[in-house]
């Protein structure tokens, strides 16, 4: 009886990781939106992340509100990247793809290029490492399932995606200074009334344009 209980347990880990994996993967792949950030018109891109996040918000909604085909449409799209509490919820509760798009579009509007840039970037890239570093390989938990591992993988990453932008911003302190603080944000997450999609971009994004 316990073996078929700690192989269940082992199954629902599993299922678990690999949807997080998945997730980040999915994350990872929105990695245009910097490129689209740093090379288009400010105009463009504001016109683009407005219309996406405008139809995001719609099908989300829809699909809440239980419209057939809406909803249809979005759980074949999205229903294996969506976490327990954007599936099972009595009320409308975002999904990150609204976040990272508001986040797109408020960068784009606040910030100069170089610095959304870095900011979207360490967004989607370290939250995606931190992830998935801390699903794999995270052995020594520091607060509630967030990993030492996966913490270090965040900060290190962070710094590297800010050095690779020393050609269009110079790296300094500051950069150190906003990373630091962008890894405390993702670590207590949990604590913050701000989705971190958002709130690890703005981060980063207010410290550089208050330093420059």
């Amino acid at each position: 009886m316990d073996n078929l209980k700690n192989s269940n347990i082992n199954q629902k880990f599993c299922k678990i990781k690999y949807q997080e994996i998945y997730r980040k993967i999915i994350h990872l792949s929105s990695l245009w939106i910097p490129v689209l950030i740093y090379f288009a018109p400010r105009s463009l891109s504001l016109l683009v992340f407005a219309v996406l996040l405008i139809g995001d918000i719609t099908i989300e909604y829809g699909s809440f509100r239980q419209h057939g085909q809406i909803r249809k449409y979005f759980n074949t799209i999205f229903g294996k990247i969506l976490r327990r509490k954007e599936r099972n919820r009595i009320r409308f509760v975002p999904s990150g793809s609204i976040y990272v798009l508001a986040s797109a579009f408020i960068c784009s509007l606040l910030f100069i290029k170089p610095i959304a840039v870095i900011a979207m970037t360490v967004m989607l890239i370290s939250d995606s490492l931190a992830a998935l570093v801390g699903s794999t390989i995270g052995q020594h938990k520091i607060y509630k399932q967030k990993s030492l591992e996966g913490t270090i993988a965040f900060f290190i990453s962070a710094i590297i995606v800010n050095m690779l932008f020393e050609p269009i911003y110079h790296f300094t302190y500051t950069n150190v200074i906003a990373c630091a603080t962008a890894t405390v944000l993702e670590l207590f997450e949990d604590k913050l009334e701000l989705d971190d999609n958002l709130a690890t971009p703005l981060c980063i994004g207010i410290i550089l344009t208050l330093t420059t």
